[in-house]
């Protein structure tokens, strides 16, 4: 079953269970969907790719953590709380994120291969190591991670 079906049947159950919160953020998603589909020259009708439904699931996941970011240090925990939820919605669709080890390993072995001793081929190798990751790894923690193995 694709990314795509999964949505549209998790639409129907909560609407089934009458919960709001979880109806509006998939609804929401199938939404990005399409409008995503459209961006690309594809008709609202068409399926799309589970990479590109991924893409977009994480992008919808990324502006909730920006948000979250952002109420909290506006001052405001209760708009916080609800954009917490709304990410954990998302999460179940997403996939498991490599651990801290894991992209450790990655980004030793890809500073040794490239031959980066500085910070000023940092971001070369952040791009390698999120390559090697598949997006399989925390941006920030990429980030994290490098500047640690260049210090």
């Amino acid at each position: 079953m694709s990314l795509q079906s999964q949505i549209k049947e998790s639409i129907k159950d909560a609407m089934r269970a009458k919960e709001t919160v979880r109806l509006s953020v998939l609804r929401g998603l199938s939404t990005a969907f399409v409008n995503d589909l459209v961006s690309k020259g594809g008709t609202p009708q068409s399926e799309i790719s589970d990479a590109a439904a991924l893409a977009v699931i994480k992008r919808e996941a990324n502006k909730r953590k920006d948000s979250i970011e952002q109420f909290i240090k506006g001052g405001r925990p209760e708009l916080a709380e609800s954009e917490k939820e709304e990410l954990a919605i998302l999460d179940v669709f997403l996939p498991e994120l490599m651990s801290r080890e894991d992209i450790q390993k990655i980004v030793l072995q890809k500073k040794e291969e490239m031959g980066v001793t500085d910070k000023t081929k940092m971001g070369m190798l952040i791009g390698a190591v999120m390559k090697e990751t598949a997006g399989n790894a925390d941006g920030t923690l990429v980030k994290e991670l490098v500047e640690e193995a260049l210090a």
